[in-house]
């Protein structure tokens, strides 16, 4: 066994689990990282993952990895620096425990980041939005569920692991109607609702039956929707939307572009007193750091 195996165990084991109690995704990602390196140092020195050692990772292997994961895997600047950046975290703790390759640890700690350009944000005009929220067929089971959800996440913010992660009892629709969740960097948050939200989750909730600890939007067989399930009805949805609102053919829509409908919305109130939203004058438009960290809040 090489002086790696031990730093990689920990690594996951006192680094990520104990001390950072990193979430399950972290987790995952890092753990996608370090089986892609271990893969691809295989390739390039024929070494079994249990024999390679720290000196076989230096600098001009990891450059090396990350041109690969560009060129061959077809990966962008993103996630080129989300790959090195488990990296460096790695190398960061091995730092200490492996002085003796200090000289290799530091040269891969200097690697830089990609400088990437950012894209342009894509929303949903109002008229767009109606017209994503009636493409759903609210005569089947699945189509009630769709409305429902695409309704929340456009009048929330809430993101897709936020959507999925709901039960049914995190929906308070009583005095000071809200939804609970707990979402990314493990905060919880209580995100107000509509009137309009509230009538379409007590219907919902009513066809969903007593089922407090369930998913709020679950599968057919009572699962919870993965990221990708939620990814494709946005897809199907936007699609037969195009029917009624041709622009949405020329918009990359995907669950993301539903969290930026309502950084485009300013909030005002009707002649009843009802929270209503309205479009933001363009002039007024946040710039793409705040879209990215809306939280419906």
């Amino acid at each position: 066994m090489s002086g790696l195996a031990p730093i990689l165990q920990g690594f996951f084991t006192d680094r990520l689990a104990r001390q950072k109690k990193a979430s399950p995704n972290t987790v995952a990602a890092y753990r996608d990282t370090c089986r892609l390196l271990l893969s691809f140092a295989q390739e390039q020195t024929g070494k079994a993952p249990s024999r390679l050692s720290l000196a076989d990772l230096d600098a001009t292997m990891i450059g090396a990895f990350l041109q690969y994961l560009e060129d061959d895997r077809g990966n962008g600047s993103a996630t080129r620096n989300a790959r090195l950046a488990a990296i460096h975290s790695l190398f960061g703790y091995a730092a200490p425990r492996a002085p003796e390759h200090a000289a290799v640890i530091s040269q891969v700690l200097a690697i830089p980041p990609r400088r990437r350009e950012r894209a342009i944000v894509s929303y949903l005009t109002p008229e767009e939005a109606e017209a994503l929220l009636a493409a759903p067929d609210r005569e089947t089971w699945h189509g009630r569920r769709d409305h429902a959800l695409l309704l929340l996440a456009v009048q929330t913010g809430l993101r897709v692991s936020e959507l999925t992660g709901l039960a049914s009892q995190d929906a308070h629709l009583g005095s000071g109607p809200h939804v609970r969740c707990h979402g990314k960097g493990r905060k919880d948050r209580a995100t107000p609702l509509t009137s309009q939200v509230v009538r379409v989750l007590r219907t919902w909730l009513a066809e969903l039956g007593p089922a407090p600890g369930g998913p709020l939007f679950p599968t057919q067989a009572g699962s919870r929707l993965s990221r990708d399930a939620v990814e494709r009805l946005v897809a199907k949805h936007a699609s037969a939307a195009a029917d009624s609102c041709p622009s949405i053919k020329q918009k990359n829509v995907t669950p993301h572009t539903l969290r930026h409908i309502l950084s485009a919305l300013c909030a005002c109130r009707d002649s009843s007193g009802e929270r209503t939203y309205r479009p933001l004058p363009p002039t007024q438009l946040p710039p793409h750091g705040c879209f990215s960290t809306t939280s419906g809040t």
